[in-house]
């Protein structure tokens, strides 16, 4: 079924940028977007916004125009139609692993290439946001990897799980039960099936959810760990009620804010009597680790 989709060419870091602005901004039926080299090492990334099957090039191209503004300026810019049904899967083919500390990220072209030290991590291509390759999952990966070497949490949530990367890695490495949630109902289908590639779906238990509020959340507080990767805005919003499912001695990781929006969270987050425990910059993202 044709699918339209528009191109937008930048080096990695503005790449990675302008994907979580497109997500956040657009409006579009049946939005996806997906972040990947041009070519193996090369210095030019591109963002592929793609829009619901038998829309015109031309309208989604004026739609991302008109939400990323200057954004967009002095950017390569390409829209066309493609044929092929798996699109996503085409557009993030052949991206290499991403190590983190003990957690290894991959395809399904890389399964074999696990080393028996790590936890592989399988994700496939899909409909939501985090394969690992991104600074904020690697950052949230690489956090999570040194609370481990204090301690191993037994209630963890994810809260704005997308793939589930951060929930599967947290089942693996602990081998508790771990809560997750999405306000996307895709990213909670496609959670939920990532849970089940990697033979945890018996631990990572994924609800649809506007935040915090669900009930399986609030019955498993209070959380020893909370994973928050999702955007500078939301997370200032949640901090009172993040701050309410955690106890003294617990953890929270936040990711999803630039460098220039992390004291509007710092802020946010010390006003609800969390410190800052870590601090962890990616490709100017940065990853805070937050203690009780």
């Amino acid at each position: 079924m044709p699918t339209a989709v528009v191109r937008i060419f930048a080096d990695q870091r503005a790449a990675e940028r302008l994907a979580l602005l497109a997500e956040e901004r657009l409006t579009l039926d049946d939005l996806s977007i997906a972040v990947s080299e041009t070519e193996p090492d090369h210095p030019l990334w591109r963002v592929d916004v793609f829009a619901g099957p038998n829309t015109e090039p031309a309208n989604v191209e004026a739609e991302v125009r008109a939400a990323m503004g200057d954004d967009l300026e002095g950017l390569k810019i390409v829209s066309e139609v493609i044929e092929d049904a798996d699109w996503v899967a085409q557009s993030l083919a052949g991206l290499d692993p991403v190590v983190a500390g003990q957690f290894f990220v991959h395809g399904a072209h890389d399964a074999e290439r696990v080393p028996g030290n790590s936890h592989g991590i399988q994700v496939e291509a899909a409909l939501a946001f985090g394969t690992g390759h991104h600074g904020t999952t690697k950052g949230c990966l690489l956090a999570f990897d040194q609370l481990l070497k204090e301690g191993r949490p037994r209630r963890i949530l994810d809260l704005g799980t997308g793939t589930g990367v951060l929930a599967i890695a947290a089942a693996k490495a602990t081998g508790h039960g771990i809560a997750a949630s999405d306000i996307d109902p895709t990213s909670v289908v496609i959670a939920r099936e990532n849970a089940k590639l990697n033979r945890v779906a018996d631990r990572v238990r994924v609800v649809h959810a506007n935040g915090m509020n669900h009930p399986m959340i609030a019955a498993n507080a209070p959380y020893d760990l909370i994973f928050a990767n999702i955007l500078a805005g939301p997370l200032v919003k949640l901090a009172p009620t993040v701050t309410r499912h955690v106890m003294p001695g617990s953890h929270v990781i936040l990711s999803g804010l630039l460098t220039q929006q992390e004291r509007q969270v710092r802020a946010a987050y010390r006003i609800q009597g969390l410190v800052v425990k870590r601090r962890l910059v990616i490709d100017n993202w940065v990853t805070l680790t937050l203690a009780a």
